[in-house]
């Protein structure tokens, strides 16, 4: 049984952490703005969904360029 090093780990766990709050942060800016605009065009709710799903695929993207790039 290998034990790991906690040094290690503590930045695994961080690393993870801030991906999961750069995506939740970059969603709910979409949301967010998308309401807003909504909003101030007095629209029926087409930007907030535009954007809700901009953001998520915006997230996917820039998560997956910088897991990919961190493993190099």
């Amino acid at each position: 049984m290998k034990i790991s090093d906690p040094k290690k780990s503590l930045n695994n766990y961080a690393r993870y952490s801030s991906i999961a709050v750069q995506m939740l942060v970059i969603i709910l800016l979409g949301v967010f703005g998308g309401y807003q605009l909504d909003r101030w065009l007095n629209s029926q709710p087409v930007l907030i969904v535009i954007l809700s799903v901009l953001s998520v695929f915006l997230a996917i993207y820039i998560v997956t360029k910088d897991l990919l790039k961190k493993k190099r």
